[in-house]
């Protein structure tokens, strides 16, 4: 599939490559940062083959000499309402994200819809003031306030009296959960493809929080913890907490300034799909551990880690699940998964497993290794339903895994 070029590159999850007339330097830096497979078009010299793997989201190119970056928008397979659904209950099983909740439906692409959906809860998080709280403070003052840290007065005054290093606490509104809504909003208003409208309710919410302080990018996230008194926060502070963590992309291999967001598709599912199996088990007296730490052999020299283990009540294993969002087809391993799940069972003691794929990638099939008995077997999720229909698929897998039989 050819086209011309375009601003900015559109691309669509696991979709066919496309051959786009680009800036080496640009192709160059799409294929170091590992934002898709890039490479250069060997048919149409000084065009680039483009394809979008499984990280969804917006980064923008910032190339020395050109005004406007170059924007690479890659949407996800399944519907953005969808998508906002395993991003939600992921975060928050018990109270995650609602159909209606934010209309996130409206908008085609990721970086909308997010920016939009950030808006709405940060605006419902703030509607009744800002949250306010004692935060530890230590500085230099010539009036003594608090407790001296007298290490660190003898070590920079060498004992002058004045001025005081001292601690105390403030009753702010520059406490981290205010600081971590403030960074996200800043963040989302650096990336081009914000419509005007939401870009607007995210400068009012800046406004809001003008007097709270910005995190410095690359230091770590303050940590905050969900009570009573924050609650109206914690849908917010989730979501802000998906613009911010470690999958946002943030790079300048080359010399060029790439910056934006990314989501691993393959993450998402696992982390979906291990959570929603461990809430089914809530109650039952049985022990989900998500990706549990195991050894293949004796000496304890080869790790590995299933996605979903499950214990009965006397804390033995009686069930293991992985989870992959795409069918392995690696050439000369064409079945990976199956053989990495028949050595979970051999380590466990298990005589079944199971492999979780989303539908389309993989059919539901069982299969009995030979001379062992071993049974491995491949669920397929329909991720292209409404939520109660993918939640009962999810507690159709737990019945399997709970009649699981015992060596």
């Amino acid at each position: 599939m050819t086209s011309a070029v375009a601003v900015p590159i559109e691309l669509v999850e696991h979709a066919p490559a496309v051959s786009l007339a680009l800036p080496h330097s640009v192709g160059r830096a799409l294929a170091a940062a590992n934002i898709v497979d890039a490479a250069p078009d060997p048919y149409a010299p000084g065009r680039w083959s483009l394809r979008a793997g499984h990280k969804v989201g917006a980064v923008a190119v910032a190339v020395p000499g050109c005004v406007d970056p170059v924007t690479v928008r890659i949407t996800p397979k399944v519907p953005i309402a969808r998508f906002f659904f395993l991003l939600g209950y992921t975060l928050n099983p018990r109270g995650g994200w609602q159909d209606g909740q934010v209309e996130v439906a409206e908008h085609r692409h990721l970086l909308p819809a997010l920016a939009h959906a950030l808006e709405r809860q940060v605006d419902r998080a703030l509607r009744q003031g800002l949250l306010q709280g004692y935060r530890e403070t230590e500085e230099t003052a010539f009036v003594v306030r608090g407790r001296i840290r007298e290490a660190e007065q003898i070590r920079r005054h060498y004992g002058a009296a004045l001025p005081v290093e001292v601690v105390y606490d403030e009753f702010t509104t520059d406490i981290a959960e205010n600081r971590i809504l403030r960074t996200a909003v800043e963040r989302l208003l650096r990336l081009p493809g914000v419509p005007r409208d939401v870009r607007h309710g995210l400068l009012h919410q800046r406004a809001r929080l003008a007097d709270v302080t910005a995190i410095v990018p690359g230091r770590r996230l303050p940590s905050w913890q969900p009570t009573r008194l924050n609650s109206r926060y914690h849908q917010a502070l989730r979501l802000a907490r998906v613009v911010l963590d470690g999958s946002s992309a943030e790079h300048s291999p080359g010399g060029l300034r790439i910056d934006g967001f990314l989501f691993d598709m393959n993450k998402l599912f696992e982390d979906f799909v291990t959570v929603a199996l461990r809430e089914a088990f809530r109650g039952t007296g049985h022990t989900a551990r998500l990706q549990d730490p195991h050894h293949l052999d004796q000496a304890a020299a080869i790790r590995m880690k299933p996605d979903f283990v499950l214990y009965g009540a006397d804390g033995t294993p009686c069930a293991v699940v992985d989870a992959k969002y795409k069918a392995e087809r690696r050439s000369g391993f064409p079945d990976a998964d199956l053989y990495q799940m028949l050595a979970y069972c051999t380590a466990l003691g298990l005589p079944e497993g199971h492999l979780v794929y989303a539908k389309g990638n993989a059919s539901h099939a069982a299969h009995t290794v030979r001379h062992t008995g071993i049974v491995i077997h491949q669920h397929a999720l329909d991720l292209d339903q409404e939520p109660a229909g993918l939640l009962a698929d999810i507690e159709e897998v737990a019945l399997r895994l709970v009649n699981t039989p015992r060596v």
